[in-house]
């Protein structure tokens, strides 16, 4: 059995329908890829798993559990970890305030945080705001993981990033992937380092998957009908 299954979930902003009829699975400690070019509904299907929209239609399963109607503080207790697009942290605090704010029981503390991401131990006092995208990302990424989630979720994690920080984050997820068995969802574009982590991808398409598959499979013909690269 499927940890998270989709079915057919359709999904709107006011009178604008966004998502219609996504299909989707993902293993316990499977890595999948979700794909599209700009606007084709990624994101979206991102909020409405983490109880952020609610769907219209269609159920949401995470280890059989019904996630359709929940409220997205009770879909993170379930262990569903988010990495929102656009990093989103509190200013204000401290690298070590961000992550205590995050904190839940489990094997992810500051000091693994920390292990992953050296450079969060070296800004331990200074407040978010005062780092650069970069480590702004790698502190989103370390707050997800301390609210020791089952499933995370990377909505777009190295977009905008300088070559060699992406370089850094992606390094992390095959981290992630290789030493905790984590399910994880990344959302990217980058389909180089996409094939190098994920074990297979769902394409979206004007709210539609239109293609699901191993990495392996993922030719030159899909990427130029779907992706444009």
């Amino acid at each position: 059995m499927s940890f998270l299954t989709l079915e057919n979930i359709t999904a709107s902003y006011g009178a604008t329908q966004a998502l219609f009829g996504v299909s989707l699975s993902l293993g316990e400690g499977e890595v999948l890829a979700l794909m599209g070019r700009n606007g084709m509904g990624k994101s979206t299907t991102v909020k409405v798993i983490c109880g952020l929209l609610p769907p219209s239609g269609g159920q949401i399963r995470l280890s059989g559990q019904d996630l359709a109607r929940l409220a997205a503080h009770r879909v993170a207790r379930l262990g569903v970890g988010l990495v929102p697009e656009g990093r989103r942290c509190f200013a204000s605090l401290s690298v070590a305030e961000n992550l205590i704010a995050a904190a839940r029981p489990g094997p992810w503390d500051e000091a693994k945080v920390a292990a992953l991401f050296p450079r969060l131990q070296e800004r331990r006092d200074q407040a978010a705001s005062s780092l650069s995208g970069g480590e702004q990302q790698m502190l989103a990424i370390g707050r997800a993981l301390m609210t020791n989630p089952k499933l995370l979720i990377l909505d777009e994690a190295t977009e905008g990033l300088a070559p060699i920080v992406r370089q850094e984050i992606w390094t992390a997820i095959a981290k992630l992937k290789s030493e905790t068995g984590m399910a994880l969802l990344v959302v990217d574009k980058s389909l180089k380092e996409l094939s190098q982590v994920a074990d297979r991808a769902v394409i979206l398409q004007r709210g539609q998957d239109v293609w699901t598959g191993g990495m392996a499979d993922l030719d030159e013909a899909v990427t130029t009908q779907y992706l444009g690269v």
